[in-house]
């Protein structure tokens, strides 16, 4: 019937083109298939495939691993901790060791170095004795009850049939109830590895029957050299500044940290290094140095610069709610860097010392405050339907009573008949606010005029520096103690050579400061040389010398030799107490008031 037809007709009604020749004909043409492998995204690409590559978590694998090697192995285990520090990648690697297998090795083993017989797929999510539940979708007791239905038959092919439970804390409480009758009395055959991030929605009964590990949110420092493996491996370059930025934005999540890694990687050209500043404003965030230098103007009172310098911060990207964040972190870091000195804080040397000036320039009640009001702070930024104006009005009451008084003080002052304001407050005039209301309020009830200010009196160099950090001038004070190498002092006049990096303008900052605070003319030169050490050289120096002293002593150069390789990491001079004189016998303590 086909005899009239073409040949090449009769051959397409016959076979079609996916169909090959049994005689050796070329096989048809095939679509070429795409080039290379689908793009793998880093979280998923660099996922841990053994315990030794967990990140941050030594010490959970050290307790696994001798209950592994003493065979005291728990029927159950809750991982708990917050996002991606590695719950459901433990659990899957739990579940290769529970049932590791291979030529050599016929036990459960903690090492994955070498793929077991049923690695492959329980990786790919396949062996039919691993099963994996997400407790978020199946939270009713009947879904329960029928994935236990199979815990009494034994495992098909591997040693235990193991349950991962993921986010168990969404289970309901009948499904909880259910769960606690074979967590009470589990077959042999049965291990169960449960994970949440809402630890305290479990129920206690269930918590008593699991072996419990609290995987710990991962230090930036690990994560940033988690993410510079990375970029090694990737053949990427990011600035070291981008990377800690990342580091700090993950929040101890080692998954966040590489997804933030993925997305940073795009924002420049292959080969190029992505700078600090684009990771900046891809995560919303705002300089350190520049919220820094916001915290010191509201801690000043300077209201109007204050805001002026959030306006700038806002118009480059920066998100109002990360800007109060950061404010808290410095007023942390202002109060543990005065508690502890600023080598406490692990910052750039320059930050640390402006956040310790700050933190010496206030009293510990108003740090205290200052912290307490960028937490409400905090909370109406989140709620409010303007972040950026309620950032705005947080300012205003932060540098208006940021320098107020405690209750103490206050009642203290009101006591001696002083102005009860804070300096930041009333400096702004009569309706300035918390300030002013403050001052007010102590003209009812104590009117007796304050005394006369005295004129301020500088009779040396010193007094210069100790009458910058009394007004609480931090930029003045850093650059006058790192930079001004003094030759000679007179009252009104001042001259001093400049340290290398010395701002231009630090003469007349200093001029201008001294004849607002003293109100007479200053002149303050520059000069080639000749100049005596700078403040911070010679806290340098006596730094060195003393260090040098120390390491001299027979007793520490002892010490040294009989713990080689011990390092000097801080010297601290004991505080001397001075005990107040014994009171004679017959003689009365009586409060002077």
């Amino acid at each position: 019937m086909d005899e009239d037809l073409p040949s090449d007709i009769a051959e397409a009604d016959e076979r079609d083109d996916k169909t090959f020749s049994m005689f050796g004909d070329a096989e048809p043409a095939t679509t070429p298939a795409p080039e290379g492998p689908a793009y793998q995204v880093l979280a998923r690409k660099y996922r841990p495939r053994k315990f030794e590559d967990l990140i941050g978590q030594e010490a959970m694998v050290r307790t696994l691993r001798n209950a592994f090697a003493s065979g005291r192995i728990a029927h159950a285990f809750m991982l708990t901790g917050v996002r991606g520090v590695g719950k459901t990648t433990t659990a899957r690697l739990l579940a290769r060791a529970l049932n590791f297998d291979s030529d050599t090795v016929h036990e459960p083993s903690l090492d994955l170095s070498v793929e077991g017989v049923h690695c492959r797929s329980i990786i790919e999510g396949r062996h039919l004795d691993v099963l994996e539940l997400d407790a978020a979708s199946r939270t009713k007791v009947d879904d329960m009850r029928e994935l236990l239905d199979g815990v009494r038959y034994a495992p098909v092919q591997a040693r235990y049939k193991v349950y991962i439970i993921d986010e168990v804390h969404m289970l309901s409480t009948a499904a909880f109830n259910a769960l606690l009758k074979t967590l009470e009395e589990p077959p042999p055959h049965a291990k169960f590895i449960f994970a949440t991030t809402e630890i305290r929605k479990v129920p206690v009964t269930i918590l008593s029957r699991c072996q419990r590990f609290d995987l710990r949110r991962v230090e930036p420092e690990v994560i940033v050299r988690n993410l510079e493996q990375i970029l090694e491996t990737e053949g990427a370059r990011l600035e070291p500044e981008g990377l800690t930025l990342i580091a700090r934005a993950a929040e101890g999540s080692v998954r966040d940290a590489q997804s933030l890694l993925d997305q940073a990687i795009v924002q420049a050209e292959r080969g190029q290094v992505v700078p600090a500043a684009v990771v900046r404003d891809m995560l919303g965030l705002a300089d350190r140095g520049q919220t820094i230098d916001l915290f010191e103007l509201a801690m000043r009172g300077k209201t109007g610069e204050a805001l002026e310098a959030f306006k700038t911060l806002y118009g480059f990207g920066a998100d109002p709610v990360v800007v109060v964040l950061d404010l808290l972190e410095h007023a942390h870091g202002a109060s543990v860097a005065k508690a502890l000195g600023p080598d406490a804080l692990g910052l750039p040397q320059e930050q640390a010392a402006k956040l310790a000036a700050i933190g010496a320039g206030a009293s510990a009640g108003t740090l205290a405050r200052v912290w307490q009001m960028l937490l409400k702070a905090h909370d109406d930024a989140r709620r409010a339907p303007d972040p950026k104006a309620a950032v705005d009005m947080a300012l205003i009451r932060l540098c208006y009573a940021a320098d107020l008084p405690g209750p103490e003080e206050a009642l203290k002052a009101l006591r001696d008949g002083a102005p009860a304001g804070g300096g930041g407050g009333a400096s702004q005039g009569p309706s300035g606010g918390g300030g002013g209301g403050a001052t007010a309020q102590a003209r009812m009830v104590a009117p007796r005029p304050a005394a006369p200010q005295a004129a301020v009196k500088l009779e040396s160099f010193e007094d210069v520096c100790a009458l910058i950090e009394q007004r609480r001038d931090i930029g003045l004070k850093l650059d006058v103690d790192r930079f001004m190498r003094p030759i000679s002092f007179r009252p009104g006049a001042i001259t001093f050579e400049p340290a290398p990096g010395a701002p231009s303008n630090l003469a007349q900052r200093l001029v201008a400061r001294l004849k607002e605070w003293t109100g007479q003319p200053w002149l303050v030169a520059a000069e080639g040389g000749g100049g005596a050490e700078s403040a911070w050289e010679r806290e340098k120096r006596e730094q060195r010398e003393t260090r040098a002293e120390v390491e001299a002593d027979p007793f520490i150069v002892q010490v040294m030799q009989a713990f080689p390789g011990a390092e000097i990491l801080s010297i601290r001079r004991p505080q001397v107490v001075v005990e107040p004189p014994p009171v004679e016998d017959g003689e009365s303590v009586e409060d002077d008031d």
